[in-house]
């Protein structure tokens, strides 16, 4: 984590706050003494509040957040552009407009609009249009170029922001205390610090303390980044690496599609007295012959059988030829006995096999 001396914040004048008339009460912990009506900042707090807030910064980047530098005033706009640039964040240094945090979708379709007019314009599609519809759309993109340009990379709200001068930017603290983001702010003596989750005594006027404390903020990102990205290659590579050796190798698509054939095939098969086929078997189901169903023949089929077949399906003879018995009434005339004959009801006892042999 990089280091800030008392003696660099000294000469970058960090330690210089506002006038004694114009300080706020609740910035009294962060106050070393006054000097010709100038409140002196104490350092010591000073790099205090640094590293934690670098510690805390370093947290956000390596759970992959995105952190938000927003400085809108004169000393501090070149600073935030070259600074988030370097670290690879969005920044807002031109004007903050209403509602970019707390209307973000509507921000979203502004940054579409943004980049469409950019495709265009490396298409080609702008060429094809008129003269008057040119110079519409480069003010329009002028314009979203300016305000959106340092966040167009922005896909959901950050996981904090980093705030030049809280008094000037009350917006963005305000939208983002609402939003529940946490706050990294350089805090002079006329601001009340209670609001900012990780304050920073020390001038926000002077364009060598704004630039001495955030380049230190965009070291310890920067270090954070890379530490990340070094942990996600060695991921990658023990999963590449173990990957092979717990799935191991697929075979060729050729070899899958045989192979479930293969499959299919011996599902199909059935053990003799559970088939669907056609020829001498057992089953049970319909058959019409001397045997446990309807069958047409001394067969046991689970089918319609028309002979001695034991498959589910129609068996015709011994083999798949058609062979027709005479069918035999198998029921159980031991059970009812045979009427009498009356002179009311004169009923012809029914047949057997005997009587029509």
């Amino acid at each position: 984590m990089p280091a800030i001396s008392i003696q660099q914040l000294l000469l970058a004048g960090t330690h210089f706050g506002h006038l004694t008339r114009r300080w706020n009460p609740k910035m009294k912990k962060f106050i070393f003494s006054a000097n010709h009506g100038i409140h002196i900042i104490d350092l010591k707090k000073t790099q205090t509040c640094i590293d934690k807030a670098c510690a805390y910064m370093q947290g956000v980047v390596k759970n992959g957040e995105k952190i938000l530098y927003i400085g809108t005033k004169k000393q501090a706009k070149d600073i935030i552009r070259h600074e988030a640039s370097r670290a690879r964040m969005p920044y807002i240094n031109e004007r903050w407009l209403g509602g970019m945090l707390t209307n973000f979708a509507t921000i979203r379709k502004s940054l579409k609009t943004l980049q469409n007019y950019e495709k265009m314009g490396q298409d080609g599609t702008l060429e094809k249009l008129s003269k008057k519809e040119r110079l519409v759309i480069d003010k329009e993109r002028g314009k979203l170029e300016k305000v959106l340009g340092g966040i167009r990379d922005l896909k959901k709200l950050p996981g904090a922001v980093f705030v030049v001068d809280t008094k000037k930017e009350h917006i963005a603290v305000s939208e983002s205390r609402k939003l529940g983001i946490p706050i990294i702010a350089i805090v002079d003596t006329n601001v009340d610090p209670d609001i900012i989750d990780y304050p920073i005594p020390g001038n926000d006027d002077a364009f060598k303390s704004i630039g001495l404390i955030t380049r230190a903020l965009t070291d310890a990102i920067e270090e954070a980044a890379v530490a990340a990205a070094e942990r996600q290659a060695a991921i990658e590579e023990t999963v590449t690496g173990h990957a092979p050796e717990q799935r191991g190798e697929r075979p060729p698509r050729g070899d899958r599609d045989r192979d479930r054939g293969d499959r299919r095939g011996r599902q199909r098969r059935r053990r003799p007295g559970q088939g669907q086929g056609q020829g001498q078997g057992q089953g049970q189901g319909q058959s019409r012959g001397p045997s446990q169903g309807q069958s047409r023949g001394p067969g046991q089929g689970q089918g319609q059988s028309r002979g001695p077949s034991q498959g589910q399906g129609q068996g015709r003879g011994p083999g798949q030829g058609e062979h027709r018995r005479p069918a035999q009434d198998t029921r159980d005339r031991s059970v009812t006995p045979a009427p009498a004959k009356t002179e009311a009801n004169e009923t012809t006892p029914p047949s057997t096999e005997s009587d029509k042999s």
